[in-house]
Formats: C-alpha cells, structure tokens, sequence
C-alpha cells in the first residue's frame, strides 16, 4: 500500500506552484517526462503492490478470533465492495472528464463534485488512514523486537522494562531520531527503490510463513473455529477492510493503463487473487497454532535463524516503508497550512504525535481494526458511493441511487460498530451481546 507522489497541477491548491497529490505513485520517471502507460500484466502487479500490506499479518489473529469460516467469507465481500468502490470512483471521473482540470486524485474528485467540503473530507481520512498506518508500523516494528530479544537470556536487554520503562517504548524512541531524519527528505526520489524492496520482503515472508504453517498445522491439527460472536464479526471486519485499503490508487492505476477498457477486468483480477492469498495464508496461520495465535503470526514462529531474519526483514521494511507512507500526510498539511511549502518543523511534530500513539495501542491486530474502520470504511465505501451518486443522480434510476446510498449507509454502519468494537479491544472491556 506504498503510496507516493508524481509531479502535476493540483487542483484546488493554495499555491500555484507544482505539488505532488496525496494519491499518486511513489515512481515517476526521471525529469518528469510523461510516463509509458502499463500493460495489462504491469497494471495487475501494480494494483497488487497498492494494496498488499502489513495488514495481511494480522489476518491469522482475525480468523482466530472471528472464526475461520465467518473469515472467509468477510474477506470475499470486502474484496468484492472495495473492487465496486474503486469501480465508482473510475466511473466518476470518466464521467466529468478533464474539463474544467485533469482530475488526477482522489481529492481532485471529491472537488470536482462537491467543492472544498469533497477535497477536506478525502483529505482528513487520507491523514488518519495513513498516519494510523504508521502507528501500526512501529507497534509491529516494537512488539516483534520485543518477541526476538527482550525474553532471550543472552540479550543484554533483560526482562520486561528497562530502567522501568517497557522495552516496546524503548524501542520506539530508538526509531523516533531516525525517522526524524528519513521524514525530513523532501523529495521521495531517493527512497523510491525502498518500494520495491518492501514488496520482495511481503512477499518472501508471506512465503515463508505460509509454508510453516502448512508443515505445522499437519503435525497438531490444532481445534478450530468457524464462528466467532457478533462482536468479534465487526473486529475483524476492520482488519479486513483495513488488509485491502488502496482506494486512493484507483485512479492514478486507471490513468497509466494503456487499454483503459480493460481495467475493470484487470481489477477484478487482481482483488481475486488478492482475496484468496489473504484467505490462504490467514487460514493456515490460525488451522497453525489455533487459540495460541499470535496477534503478528510472526511470533508464533519461534526463535529460530530463519524466523528471525524474516521478522527483521520485515521490521526493516517498515521502519523504511514509514517516510513514504506519512509523505501525503505531509502533502495536505502543507498545501492547507503552508501554502505547498516544506515545513521540517511540521513534519518532526507529526512523527512525534505518530510515535506517542504507538506507545499507547496494546495490540496490532486491534489497531488494524480500529484503522479500518475508523477511516478505510469511508474511504473504501462511503465517499465513493457518495461522489458517483452526486456525479450522476440526475440520469439515475431509483435503483441506481439506492445502490449508491445502500452503500454509503453500510459503509457508515460498518464503520460506526467496528470502531466502537475496535475501541472496547483496545480499551479490554468486554462486552457480550445475547
């Protein structure tokens, strides 16, 4: 889900000056010059990298805790309405044109329909989504270093605390100085290679994992699940929502396509080899370990070479994956506050507010779920099913309109109870419903 930036006027700026927009790819070609538009085979492996992330890690916990059956089926619809989502928001664009500005974003689309109320509110969840991104980036980087090292008897960081403070806040204020320094890069340019590395490190761990797991499950066979209770259903549908958020690369994808017709078919594609990836590998993590599932299927790997370089193979990706993720963060806060500047001094604060809240979140998997549904549900389904009905209600019939508002009130229902849901994990209080 590496999200970036590409050269172009933004619409609706403070400044006229050239400004990267929040939902553009992190890789442009060199100088600027237009970029070659993409096969069929590049769009897919390019909309695969916008979406698979570090959420898919906490789908084993999820299926744990949702039942693996209600799991499955969670991820197909999720898949199916974020593909429909995406779809809306192509279908917009294509009807307003390029008149009176190319509609290049996300933002530039909720502009183009509904003025600066449709630019502010992509902004604000585009600011919550991605710095809860990276909250969720240091609570995984933190929680696996604690897992490799602070229990080892040879590890000069013994037991729980060090000088009485926990060892996962110690290891976030050792990141803190470093990230200060990665986010204070104006230009992307320099870290775009860290996108791919990033996709070789998901890919070689999910791997990795996956294959254990197998060799694991045909040795227990632990009991599984395949229901969980009401609660839980709305839990882990945020991690799910929160596993296939890339809605904001939906029309930058679409705009590099060269057979643009195609593009529908190609999403769909890629959403369904997405979805069954996701339901293999969080189905074998937890038919893996069963209740002993680990919020980061991770540390359930033990402590052995190779688990160890795959967990800090991933650390490592997310600590560098970190500055490009909070890059469209820095985007709208400096088009809104400083006229298109660069501010260092915003950006350092920002950090700082990132990594207090990470020392604060319990759990990554309830995180991930607090994420998707908080901002991923309005992201993914409200605003796009709000922007298509507003684009085309004048030509629509009455079941067009009500698929559109039957999407916009589940996304905001599904929203409300798993952020609700979400908060009562985080908070461990625990309700149950009769």
């Amino acid at each position: 889900m590496v999200m970036g930036f590409q050269r172009g006027k933004q619409a609706g700026s403070s400044s006229n000056a050239l400004l990267p927009t929040e939902d553009t790819p992190l890789l442009f070609p060199s100088g600027g010059k237009p970029q070659a538009l993409s096969s069929q085979l590049k769009t897919f492996a390019n909309v695969f990298i916008a979406i698979v992330g570090a959420g898919v890690l906490g789908l084993p916990y999820t299926f744990m805790r949702t039942g693996w059956l209600t799991s499955l089926l969670m991820i197909l619809v999720v898949a199916a309405l974020t593909y429909h989502g995406m779809m809306l928001l192509v279908r917009t664009r294509r009807k307003l044109g390029d008149f009176p500005y190319v509609i290049a974003s996300f933002g530039d689309l909720g502009f183009a329909v509904s003025g600066s109320i449709g630019r502010f509110a992509v902004d604000f969840m585009i600011v919550l989504s991605q710095a809860g991104f990276c909250v969720g980036y240091l609570i995984f980087i933190s929680d696996t270093l604690v897992n490799l090292f602070s229990s080892s008897s040879s590890s000069l960081l013994l037991g729980p605390k060090i000088w009485g403070v926990s060892t996962k806040s110690v290891y976030i204020w050792i990141c803190f100085p470093f990230q200060l320094g990665l986010n204070s890069i104006a230009s992307l340019t320099l870290l775009a290679p860290l996108s791919i590395f990033a996709d070789i490190v998901d890919l070689t761990a999910m791997g990795i994992v996956i294959v254990q797991d197998s060799l694991i499950f045909m040795k227990q066979m632990p009991v599984v699940e395949a229901f969980g209770t009401l609660s839980t259903f709305f839990y882990g549908l945020g991690v799910a929502v929160y596993s296939f958020e890339g809605i904001g690369m939906a029309l930058p994808l679409e705009s590099e396509m060269k057979d643009k017709s195609k593009f529908g078919k190609i999403l769909g594609l890629a959403m369904l080899f997405i979805a069954a990836m996701y339901a293999a590998f969080g189905a074998m993590g937890y038919f893996a370990f069963g209740e002993n599932t680990k919020d980061i299927i991770t540390a359930n790997m033990g402590k052995g070479l190779l688990s160890t370089l795959v967990q800090l193979g991933l650390c490592i990706n997310l600590f560098f994956t970190f500055p490009l993720m909070m890059h469209p963060v820095y985007e709208v806060f400096e088009r809104r506050f400083w006229a298109g500047n660069y501010s260092l001094l915003m950006r350092w604060m920002l950090v700082l507010v990132v990594s207090l809240v990470a020392l604060f979140v319990p759990n990554f998997a309830d995180f991930l779920s607090l994420v998707g549904s908080s901002t991923c549900c309005a992201l993914g389904f409200v605003l796009p099913a709000l922007f298509h009905y507003l684009a085309f209600k004048e030509e629509m019939s009455w079941r067009q309109a009500s698929a559109d508002w039957g999407l916009i009130v589940l996304g905001a229902f599904l929203g409300v109870l798993g952020t609700w849901y979400s908060l009562l994990e985080i908070f461990s209080i625990k309700v149950w419903i009769n």
